[in-house]
């Protein structure tokens, strides 16, 4: 039998790797689960825009900036303190890609 799709059978993320657009999505949705965690870990000890940006010593712009899920351009330093603010770490790994699928 001949598949008519050739992508049936195949993952989202072989199908995104076939397109080139794997990293990007990936590092999109890193940020998103990111920028929550961080707006739900200030929710939790009230923490305000505002005072985050005293805590991390930076301006309130920077602040909505790591906030944004749509920003990918935050250095790690500032991820880093902002996550401190909230009484968190960042733990960043790099592990093995899986294979794709056949």
């Amino acid at each position: 039998m001949v598949k008519l799709n050739k992508h049936e059978g195949s993952s989202f993320d072989d199908f995104l790797r076939e397109t080139g657009d794997y990293e990007e999505v990936t590092a999109r949705a890193l940020k998103r689960v990111l920028a929550e965690q961080l707006m739900d870990s200030m929710a939790a000890k009230s923490i305000k825009k505002s005072q985050m940006a005293e805590i991390m010593h930076t301006s309130r712009s920077q602040v909505d900036r790591v906030l944004d899920p749509a920003n990918l351009s935050i250095q790690l330093d500032t991820l880093v303190r902002a996550a401190a603010a909230v009484g968190k770490v960042v733990d960043i790994r790099i592990k093995k890609a899986p294979k794709a699928r056949a």
